[in-house]
Formats: C-alpha cells, structure tokens, sequence
C-alpha cells in the first residue's frame, strides 16, 4: 500500500433519480391533464352530469344527440344497450357498458336489459382483448356516488385492459397519470374488431 486512495469510478447515471432528483422510474409522473377537468367538473357538481330538464341522464343525452358515433365515440348500438369509450379514461380502451335506459340500479334492469347488458360486457372484453392484447381486463361497476359512480342516475360497466407493471389505476396511490392514446384512435380499434 502506497497510501495513494484511487478516486471512485463513475459512470453516466440513466435515470434523474440516479443522478440524485427526480423520482424513480416507478413513481414518474405521466400526464394526463382532461382528468384533473373530469375531478374539477364533479367536484363543481356540474350539470353535464347531472340530468337535464327533460330528465334525461349524461348518456340519453349523448345517446339522443344525433351525432355520428366517431364524434360520440359510441362503439356498439344494441337494442336495450350500448357501449361507449370513457371520455376521462384512465387508459386506452375503457368502456363503458350500459343500459340505454337510464337506472342506478342493477335490480331496476328488466330481464332483457340485464341479459343484453352482460353479453354486452362479455363482448366489450373480447374486443379489449383482441384490440389491445393486454395481459388482464378489469370489469365493474359503482353503483351510486358514495361507491364512485361519477354518473351515478345512470349504471354503466367499466370495461379496460390492464398490463403487468401498469400504473392506470395509481392516480388515488401515487399521484401517477398515464397518457393514454386519442379517443379517436381508441375508437378505431374497437369499432374495428367489434362484432357486427
């Protein structure tokens, strides 16, 4: 030993948080921003959630718009229900399945609408699968505001792809948002593989 100290070797740091700022990769922030206009809006108890003054819900309104479905972002008509993207998702692919009638109840379905709404949501999940590969799907529903319901006088299913390692349902956990893709081109993809 010389007493000579050999200064650390250093290599380039990959990450912020290597290079001592940021956070880790698993706790990075990806924006999202129409979610924070999604939590303004409900927490104003705005009225576009609300009924209207024909006591119509969200989605009757939507439904009744007369709009083409690329700009409604209707997926699939049937006859008692219909499916719908999720205009704040929390990633690509969620839909929503829900009655054309508006109800917050499961109960208050008629046995056809609760028959239709089911098959409905088995085929929203073939077509997630089948548009997005994902390695899981999440399937439910809040029934009523204390539960979550962000419309809650008129059920709807959710229906979104989930992967290994995602982060789409971080937001309440670790203040993360993830981007999603356009509405339209989430629209694309499952219009195209929906059954006809």
């Amino acid at each position: 030993m010389n007493g000579r100290v050999d200064p650390p070797v250093t290599t380039a740091a990959s990450t912020a948080a290597e290079a001592g700022g940021g956070p880790t990769p698993g706790l990075a922030r990806l924006w999202a921003g129409w979610r924070s206009l999604y939590i303004q809006r409900i927490t104003a108890d705005d009225a576009e959630v609300r009924p209207d003054e024909a006591n119509r819900s969200l989605f009757e309104r939507i439904l009744q718009s007369g709009r083409p479905d690329e700009e409604t972002f209707i997926v699939w008509r049937g006859e008692r229900c219909f499916t719908v993207l999720n205009a704040y998702p929390y990633g690509s692919g969620h839909l929503l399945v829900l009655p054309k009638r508006a109800v917050s109840d499961l109960e208050a379905l008629d046995p056809d609408e609760s028959a239709e709404l089911w098959a409905a949501v088995t085929t929203a999940v073939r077509a997630v699968k089948a548009a997005y590969a994902p390695d899981g799907v999440n399937v439910g529903l809040n029934l009523g505001a204390a539960a979550g319901a962000g419309v809650p006088d008129h059920l709807h299913v959710h229906v979104l792809p989930r992967w290994e390692a995602d982060s789409n349902f971080m937001t309440a956990i670790a203040e993360t948002r993830v981007l999603p893709e356009p509405l339209g081109e989430t629209w694309r993809k499952l219009t195209a593989v929906w059954p006809t």
